[in-house]
């Protein structure tokens, strides 16, 4: 028996860590539709605060929230996919053992 077969999950994993450091960069494409508008209605927020001349804590508040929540679902994201890799390599591993102390030999 060879090595587990992990490329997709490893792959996943490529891309989800790269998603993160792009929210952390404050990209918007990684980010959901839901997430998406949450940003956007919080700089729409704070931009009608700027205009009104009153202070922006409030949208300011919303916005690294909003960011936070997008990096949250990230790191669980990273967290599952790694998760299940390791389950795979055990359960190789497990496999492996088994069919070899289960040998005549």
């Amino acid at each position: 028996m060879g090595k587990p077969n992990t490329n997709r999950l490893d792959r996943e994993i490529r891309i989800t860590t790269r998603k993160l450091a792009a929210v952390r960069e404050r990209e918007m494409w990684p980010l959901t539709g839901s997430e998406r508008r949450a940003v956007l209605r919080a700089l729409a927020g704070g931009s009608v605060q700027v205009v009104r001349g009153k202070r922006t804590t409030r949208a300011d508040r919303k916005l690294e929230t909003a960011w936070g929540a997008a990096e949250t679902r990230l790191s669980a994201e990273i967290t599952a996919l790694q998760t299940e890799r390791q389950r795979v390599v055990s359960a190789a591993a497990t496999a492996k053992a088994a069919k070899k102390s289960s040998s005549w030999w």
